[in-house]
C-alpha cells in the first residue's frame, strides 16, 4: 500500500488507502506537551452509519407496522386539538426538523417560517429547537459496543430511551400537541379512544398487529411510530463512502477538513458514527427568546445532549435553542467558549465542560471544517408525504 503525505494545516498527515492516520511532527514545544496531555482523536474514533437501523426485540419490523406508522405520523388526529401532527414539527423537506429557532405547535398554522399562531392565544413556543426524527434509529451507536435500540437515547435532556417510549412524549406536551383542552395523564388515552373508532385504523391496527385481542392500544401506537421512524435513514454520505473505502469520495480540501475537525477536539463529543457521544454537557449556549424562562437542561444545570452532526445542511438553525443559524457561527461559538467568553449570563465559568474549553478552534480553520462537515449530507432519503389519512382530517395539520 503506498503511503502518500501531505502538509494539512501545518502538521503532516499520513493518508493510505481509505484510512488516515494524523501525525503531528515539529512545532512549538508548548504545542507538543498540549497534544501529550490532550490525545487528538482520529479518525477511527468516526465511522460509517450501518446499512440498515435495528429493531427492539419486542417490536420487529413490518411491512404492516411501517404503513400504519407512516399514517399516524402525518395524522393530526394525535393532538388534542386535532390540529398538529408529528410532521408539524418534523417535516420530509426540512430533514424531519424544521427551520425555525423553536417550533409552534398547537394552535398554530401555516408551514416553514410562516407559520404563525392563530389569535387568541396562550400557547407558548415549543421549548427546544426540533430534533431532525431522521437517523434517529442510530441514537446512541458507538463504535465496537453493542447496540441496544431500547435504549436509545432520546430528547435534548435525554428524558426518554427508545424511540418507542420517545413517540408517546410530544402527545403529553402542552405545546407539542396535546394542548390545553386535556391532561398530561389522560391524553393518550384519549387519542388511542379516537383513533379505534375509525374503521380504516382499525383494520391496519389488526394487519400490524396479528393475534393482539386488542390491536389499537398505547403500546402499538408507540410501536407503529417508532416502526416507521426506523425506515427514515441516510446512510450512504460521501464521508460514509470514504469509511467504507472509496477513497475518492472526499476532496483533499475535505480531508483536511476532517484534519481540522480531529486537531481542534470536535471529536472529543461529536464521535463514532452519529458523530455524538450520547452525553451532557454544559456550553452555555444562548436561551431563545421565544420563551420567557431560561432554559437549564438536564438536571437544572444548562446541560443537553451532544446532537449528531449528519445531515447539517438541511437542520438549520442549531443548538438546543436554535440560536445559530449558521455552521460558522456554531464554531465561532467554540472558538467563544475556549476564550473563556460566554454567552449564557445563567452560566458560569466553572460549569462550561472542559471538553468545550479546551477546544482549539481558530477562525483560520472554520471553512475547512464546515467544508468537511458537508460531506455528512445525503439528500436520499424518503420525503414522500401520504395524500390523505384515515381521519380525514389535513396531513400534517393545519
Amino acid at each position: 500500500m503506498s503511503v502518500l503525505p501531505i502538509k494539512v494545516l501545518g502538521k503532516w498527515v499520513l493518508m493510505a488507502g481509505a484510512g488516515i492516520a494524523f501525525l503531528a511532527c515539529g512545532g512549538e514545544r508548548n504545542t507538543a506537551l498540549k497534544k501529550e496531555k490532550e490525545p487528538v482523536e482520529t479518525i477511527a474514533d468516526l465511522g460509517a452509519l450501518p446499512l440498515s437501523a435495528e429493531s427492539p426485540a419486542d417490536n420487529p419490523t413490518t411491512v404492516e407496522k411501517v404503513g400504519l406508522g407512516r399514517l399516524l405520523f402525518f395524522d393530526p388526529i394525535l393532538s388534542g386539538n386535532k390540529d398538529v401532527a408529528c410532521a408539524t414539527c418534523h417535516q420530509p423537506e426540512f430533514n424531519y426538523a424544521e427551520f425555525l429557532e423553536t417550533s409552534i405547535g398547537v394552535n398554530g398554522v401555516g408551514r416553514g417560517q410562516s407559520r404563525r399562531f392563530v389569535d387568541p392565544n396562550d400557547i407558548p413556543f415549543v421549548k427546544r429547537n426540533s430534533q431532525s426524527v431522521l437517523n434517529t434509529a442510530f441514537n446512541g451507536i458507538r463504535n465496537n459496543e453493542p447496540y441496544d435500540p431500547a435504549q436509545a437515547p432520546m430528547f435534548w435532556d435525554m428524558r426518554a430511551k427508545g424511540l418507542e417510549q420517545q413517540a408517546l412524549e410530544p402527545i403529553k406536551t402542552l405545546e407539542e400537541m396535546r394542548g390545553n383542552g386535556f391532561h398530561e395523564t389522560g391524553i393518550v388515552e384519549e387519542v388511542v379512544t379516537r383513533v379505534a373508532k375509525i374503521p380504516e385504523y382499525r383494520r391496519l391496527f389488526s394487519e400490524a398487529f396479528p393475534g393482539d385481542p386488542a390491536p389499537v392500544s398505547q403500546l402499538n401506537l408507540a410501536r407503529a411510530i417508532a416502526a416507521y421512524e426506523r425506515t427514515l435513514i441516510a446512510t450512504n454520505t460521501r464521508f460514509d463512502q470514504y469509511m467504507r473505502g472509496d477513497s475518492n469520495a472526499l476532496s483533499t480540501g475535505e480531508k483536511e477538513g476532517m484534519n481540522a475537525f480531529l486537531v481542534t477536539g470536535c471529536a472529543k463529543c461529536h464521535s463514532g458514527p452519529m458523530f455524538s457521544d450520547f452525553k451532557l454537557h454544559t456550553l452555555g449556549v444562548p436561551d431563545t427568546e421565544n420563551r420567557k424562562e431560561s432554559d437549564s437542561g438536564a438536571d437544572q444545570k444548562y446541560a443537553f445532549r451532544t446532537p449528531t452532526l449528519r445531515n447539517l445542511r438541511f437542520t438549520a438553525p442549531y443548538m438546543h435553542s436554535g440560536k445559530f443559524q449558521t455552521l460558522d457561527q456554531v464554531l465561532m461559538f467554540y472558538e467563544d467558549i475556549a476564550g473563556g467568553k460566554l454567552l449564557n449570563p445563567n452560566v458560569k465559568s466553572g460549569q462550561v465542560d472542559p471538553l468545550a474549553t479546551h477546544m482549539d478552534v481558530n477562525f483560520k480553520d472554520i471553512s475547512r471544517i464546515v467544508e468537511f462537515l458537508n460531506t455528512l449530507n445525503d439528500d436520499s432519503f424518503d420525503k414522500t408525504i401520504p395524500e390523505s389519512v384515515p381521519s380525514g382530517l389535513p396531513v400534517m395539520g393545519r
